[in-house]
């Protein structure tokens, strides 16, 4: 599709993902991008150097997916949406109201607004969640969803009602289920913080990383900007409808991540095991990777970066950042 002085709104845009992918698109010669942020994760400072680019601006009052009002007006006159807002795993978990409110009614906002003006197109950032557990592998986008927690259902139900949203109102839709996704704006330090986070803060600590179980449990890791990438190159396919994939189709277990940032941080500090809490092991995935062959043949998505390269991006801009000294 033609982007080509398009105006866009990134909702989430100042968050983990939502702050790369507004780098990306203002790499592309569009009018303008506005980002839709209530700032419960994201950050005014992720957006520093985009802010200084003309085309980019964050909406005036901020916004939440839940306000439909502020929600309509920011979306009034947009060409185009990409929406990266959600609560995170471990949170839904805790709180699974909460996770129904903005993952899915919020998600239904999003798709009713969308359709009032008239968007030429939705990217909306599924997860990987919506598997569950590996029947087969690589997974392709027709596994069976074998999702157990509040996260996965809720971003099953949003596929569910734009797939809905598509055949009644011809809503041009391309969800992203993203893999294990790793880089910089992640939160580093939050109680809700991923496993790549986690075991840095243990090195720089000089602290043993701990591993639950065996570490064979494999995953297919993806670093930020590649994912970020993905969301231009599907908002600019010809692709009006479906859900990919958003991976390396590398696996690899926490183990192996273990040692190789325990290799790039130069330390000889050893693994420690334990055993998983039974909350934990009733909810553990212990295998997935994602096929990359849809995504790279109908949106032309391949990604650039190998895990070793995309880990020492985030030593060193946690280095850079002062993050590393914060333990």
């Amino acid at each position: 599709m033609e982007i080509k002085n398009a105006k866009i709104l990134v909702i989430g845009g100042a968050g983990f993902i939502g702050s790369f992918v507004v780098s990306e698109l203002l790499k592309e010669d569009v009018g303008e991008v506005v980002i839709y942020d209530n700032f419960a994760r994201g950050k005014k400072e992720y957006l520093t150097n985009q802010l200084m680019d003309a085309r980019c601006s964050i909406f005036p009052i901020g916004g939440d997916i839940r306000d439909l009002d502020i929600l309509d007006n920011a979306m009034k006159g947009k060409d185009y949406v990409i929406c990266l807002s959600a609560m995170w795993l471990l949170h839904c978990k805790d709180f699974p109201r909460t996770a129904f409110e903005v993952n899915i009614a919020g998600t239904f906002n999003v798709l009713e607004a969308c359709v009032k003006h008239n968007i030429k197109k939705l990217v909306w950032s599924s997860s990987a969640s919506v598997y569950g557990d590996a029947v087969e592998l690589p997974m392709t986008e027709n596994h069976p969803f074998n999702n157990k927690n509040f996260y996965g259902a809720s971003k099953i139900a949003g596929e569910a009602m734009a797939t809905a949203f598509n055949d009644r109102y011809g809503l041009p839709f391309i969800g992203l289920r993203y893999m294990n996704v790793y880089g910089p704006h992640q939160d580093q330090t939050a109680a809700y913080t991923g496993v790549v986070p986690i075991m840095l803060n243990k090195i720089e600590a000089n602290e043993a990383p701990v591993i639950n179980g065996d570490g064979s449990q494999a995953y297919d890791f993806i670093y930020v900007e590649d994912v970020a990438r993905c969301n231009v190159d599907a908002l600019k396919s010809d692709t009006k409808f479906g859900m990919y994939n958003v991976g390396t189709e590398v696996q690899t277990s926490i183990k192996e991540l273990c040692d190789t940032i325990l290799s790039l941080k130069m330390s000889d500090l050893k693994v420690t095991y334990k055993p998983y809490s039974e909350d934990d092991a009733r909810a553990l995935v212990q295998n997935r990777i994602g096929s990359r062959v849809k995504a790279e043949k109908e949106l032309g998505f391949l990604y650039k970066y190998s895990l070793k390269e995309g880990l020492q991006k985030l030593i060193d801009w946690r280095i850079d950042t002062g993050i590393d000294k914060l333990k």
